[in-house]
């Protein structure tokens, strides 16, 4: 078995492997182990990554498709999805290759295989044993399947098949109308598939605050999506030629593809944690304490496995903290500035309270928004949809929110979420000379709209 580590970490996704990185740089031996072959896990391999690269390529496509002509630009795109895919690919290996070369050079211990859990101090992985002081668990999550409806990846998707399709179906159901779904949606909605959506809720991403949601099914419907809200899937059929959905109430919708995307769930199959005595919620989430412990004080569990959203940088910034807790620091996540982005076209970038959730609390609030129609960076590029909206607290003036809808959003979000970390005024914004002409501008206007009235406007 060897000399025991003093942290193995298991799972290298973003959570994982920055915690690995970190824990290593504070001096730990450190071990990280992913079941699969390359590093990096759901986020870079089958997630945020590939998703990333086809919306930046999908939406090439379109623009020049759409757009070409406005701009002095002749002749037709060819689209040519193999070289589309095949790019994507490159790009991940090139991370895969990135993280192992990160882990060289930290010194961290590279272990492939599935972890199980023997006893709270000893893991094996391939018929080997290893030992540590503390685990960090770091497992990510798996798409969500509905009962009636699992995944082929042939007819129907999760997120993990339709990053791998072979050819741009000529038409897809998306279930669900979520951030992954509208995200994947737009993709082959660029490239000529007609899209549609089944969500049961009324309304699209709905964690977003309501005015930017509706924006958004705004400009997703203008680009040819469409939506059907408040409705649920009870049952379905497949047959060569596609797949035959029921919705309550008895229609029927038929595609080739269907996108199920409703959700994610905790991944934590072969870990064994019933040696543990560990136990899971109702909703797969591991229970932990303020300081990431389980019901062990030396094995922690971060990112997609306990409480929160599911968000890569939300499970880096968990790792970065646990391997400094580890070491004895004392690292603070401020969660209410965890921005969230949809990289749809325009983006959606949002951090703090929305105007539901501060009105829940019972705050004292003022709002402001900034079309960036009154943008000049937006309207020279010819791209000015959408808004900033701004919610601060009326008695203090501190901002409590920060919701864009526009080109670059998720951009632009972080001159917002440190605005929220370090507690910033409406004023304090709204006095902080933004260079023109720049999107970053609409900032600054809503903000002045807050404390007295938008030049621009």
């Amino acid at each position: 078995m060897g000399d025991p580590f003093d942290v193995i970490v298991i799972g290298s996704g973003p959570g994982g492997y920055v915690a690995a990185i970190r824990a290593a740089q504070l001096g730990l031996k450190t071990a990280c182990v992913e079941k699969e072959k390359t590093l990096g896990g759901t986020c870079l391999n089958v997630g945020c990554i590939p998703s990333k690269c086809l919306l930046q390529s999908s939406e090439m496509y379109a623009q020049y498709l759409h757009e070409g002509k406005t701009h002095g630009i002749e002749g037709n795109p060819t689209l040519n999805f193999p070289q589309m895919m095949k790019r994507k690919e490159s790009v991940i290996a090139g991370f895969n290759t990135g993280i192992g070369a990160l882990f060289k050079k930290n010194k961290v211990t590279s272990i492939t295989g599935t972890a199980t859990f023997k006893d709270p101090h000893t893991i094996t992985v391939e018929g080997k044993e290893y030992s540590s002081k503390n685990f960090i668990i770091a497992t990510g999550s798996e798409p969500t399947p509905l009962p009636f409806l699992p995944f082929d990846e042939k007819k129907v998707l999760s997120s993990t098949g339709a990053l791998a399709l072979k050819e741009v179906p000529k038409k897809m159901i998306v279930i669900g109308a979520g951030i992954i779904g509208v995200e994947l949606g737009s993709v082959y909605s660029r490239l000529g598939t007609e899209v549609h959506f089944v969500e049961f809720l009324d309304k699209i991403c709905p964690t977003l605050d309501s005015a930017i949601s509706k924006a958004l099914q705004e400009t997703l419907t203008k680009q040819g999506l469409t939506f059907q809200l408040s409705s649920k899937v009870t049952d379905a059929k497949i047959d060569p030629s596609g797949v035959t959905l029921t919705i309550e109430g008895g229609k029927t919708l038929t595609a080739e593809k269907v996108l199920v995307a409703i959700g994610r769930r905790p991944y934590t199959q072969n870990l064994a944690l019933e040696n543990l005595q560990i136990t899971p919620d109702k909703r797969g989430f591991i229970p932990i304490d303020n300081n990431f412990r389980t019901t062990h004080p030396h094995i922690y569990a971060i990112g997609d496995l306990v409480d929160g959203p599911m968000l890569a940088h939300k499970a880096s910034e968990e790792g970065y903290a646990v391997a400094e807790l580890i070491s004895g620091l004392s690292p603070k996540i401020e969660y209410i500035a965890i921005p969230s982005v949809v990289y749809t076209h325009p983006e959606v970038g949002a951090v703090g309270l929305t105007e539901a959730e501060a009105k829940a609390l019972n705050l004292p609030i003022k709002t402001s928004q900034f079309p960036f129609k009154a943008n000049s960076r937006a309207r020279c590029s010819g791209d000015d949809f959408g808004f900033v909206k701004l919610i601060a607290d009326k008695n203090t003036d501190t901002l409590l929110g920060v919701h864009i809808i526009a080109p670059h959003a998720g951009e632009l979000i972080a001159e917002a979420t440190l605005a929220i970390q370090t507690k910033t005024t409406a004023k304090a914004l709204a006095h902080t000379c933004h260079a023109h002409p720049t999107l970053s501008e609409a900032l600054k206007e809503a903000a002045l709209a807050l404390i007295s009235k938008p030049i621009h406007l």
